[in-house]
This record gives C-alpha cells, sequence and structure tokens, in this order.
C-alpha cells in the first residue's frame, strides 16, 4: 500500500531535532522548530484511506517513509502500532521512540531529522519542494 503528498521547505527547516521529524499544514514554522522539516502540505492523515489506516494500526506493519527533494533523497523505516489514532488534521510526525498520539505516523523510527541526508535539508531550506511516499508492508 502507498501513500503519496507533497509538502516544501522553509527557511527556518534546521533538522536538528534527536528523536522525530515532522511535516506539517502549517505554512510558517519559527527558528526553534528544529524537527519540522516540511510545511505547507497538501494532504494529512485525515486523507489516508480506511484500509491504509487499519494496516498502520497493526505493530507487524513495516513502515517506510520516502523523502524526495531536486537534490536529496531518504528513507526512513519505522513500525505501525495498534495504538495509533491517525487523527490529527494538520501534523504528520515519524518518531524513533515509541509514543503515540494523534499526531504519530510511525513508531521505532531508524532516522529522525538530525540524521537526515543533508543535500535533502539543505533543499528544504531553499523551500524546495518535496515529495513523501509512505509505503506499508
Amino acid at each position: 500500500m502507498i501513500f503519496k503528498l507533497k509538502t516544501k521547505g522553509h527557511k527556518n527547516v534546521t533538522s536538528h531535532h534527536k528523536s522525530t521529524f515532522e511535516i506539517t499544514k502549517d505554512v510558517e514554522i519559527g527558528p526553534t522548530a528544529d524537527c519540522i522539516i516540511g510545511t505547507d502540505m497538501n494532504k494529512c492523515m485525515l486523507d489516508f484511506p480506511s484500509d491504509f489506516k487499519s494496516k498502520l494500526a497493526d505493530s507487524k506493519t513495516k513502515v517506510t517513509v520516502i523523502l524526495d527533494t531536486e537534490n536529496g533523497h531518504d528513507e526512513i523505516v519505522g513500525h505501525g502500532h495498534e495504538d495509533l489514532s491517525l487523527t490529527h488534521p494538520s501534523d504528520i510526525v515519524i518518531r524513533k521512540s515509541d509514543y503515540t498520539c494523534s499526531r504519530t505516523l510511525m513508531i521505532k523510527a531508524d532516522k529522525a531529522a538530525k540524521d537526515l541526508d543533508s543535500n535533502l535539508i539543505e533543499d528544504l531550506k531553499n523551500e524546495k519542494i518535496m515529495e513523501v511516499t509512505i509505503k506499508l508492508a
């Protein structure tokens, strides 16, 4: 199963957070938002089809998030969980921990903001478009 969306970078992207990264529908972010890598997202978790949500709500589901910009690419692997509500209207958060809330897309991710491809982050600092592909297996 695959779900795709688009987001764009922002001049305040720093990508320093050690345990998460986030994409949001918000257009503006402040300089202390060290986990947010994408803004002005065109879709959110409320747009996920019901069968996609059902598969994400299974701890056996492997989740791969693929991030692509003009000059950058990265892949992050983690897991779904039965406690994921997938109901937040504007934010999607990928977490290295096993913490869940309405904003959480996946847990036990192998990367956080600080681990992402430097070319990808440079593109995002320059406000380029990022394609996000979420694959479930």
